[in-house]
């Protein structure tokens, strides 16, 4: 498969043959739904957290006499029953991740950019070197490659002017080719990525 490599005013400069093998059947879908499973478990931060009878604040002494007073038994304030005492069962901090081996990443990594350049949703640009941080210099390249809806731009690696151009435009987010994901490709409407960038990623999937 071929695509095309554009300028940033949006002109064809030649085209990029795909090297990686790219996915054409059915193979690969349970990985894709393993793997954004996976990523978004580990996003879950795994704080919640209440106290039981043993951690909430009180005495032990009994709060009355066993008997004689017309009211329930009571031995503790951190009760469970009582308003402020300790909860019963109630969450506490853990881990959420899942483990998901460098052979499933890779396949449904490969899956997902094969599905998203069937669909045509891959932008691929010679270069994208901005002359300064203006975003408005960026809303240009997005308006000349005739871009809409959320993207995700990748390059191939941190670029100041580019961070600070694209950070006040509402669904842009940027990556590099080091730190792609599946659940970053599937997300937005549009992938862009410069050469350099998309040959690394080609590099990360040359080998299964």
């Amino acid at each position: 498969m071929k695509i095309a490599i554009k300028n940033l005013e949006g002109k064809n400069q030649g085209e990029l043959e795909v090297k990686f093998a790219m996915i054409e059947n059915g193979r690969g879908t349970q990985a894709v739904h393993d793997t954004v499973v996976a990523y978004r478990a580990a996003q879950r931060s795994g704080t919640a957290c209440t106290k039981n009878v043993g951690e909430v604040a009180g005495s032990n002494k009994k709060p009355w006499r066993q008997k004689g007073t017309g009211r329930a038994r009571a031995g503790s304030n951190q009760s469970p029953l009582w308003p402020g005492g300790g909860v019963v069962f109630g969450p506490r901090p853990r881990d959420f991740s899942k483990k998901v081996s460098k052979k499933t990443k890779q396949l449904s990594l490969r899956k997902a950019l094969s599905e998203r350049l069937k669909a045509g949703d891959v932008v691929i640009v010679d270069d994208l070197k901005l002359k300064s941080l203006k975003t408005k210099d960026f809303v240009g390249v997005i308006s000349a490659l005739e871009l809409k809806g959320s993207m995700l731009v990748v390059s191939s690696g941190i670029d100041k002017n580019l961070t600070l151009a694209a950070r006040n435009i509402e669904k842009v987010t940027l990556t590099t080719s080091d730190s792609l994901n599946t659940y970053d490709v599937l997300r937005p409407d549009k992938l862009l990525f410069t050469k350099g960038a998309f040959e690394k990623v080609e590099a990360r999937l040359a080998t299964e």
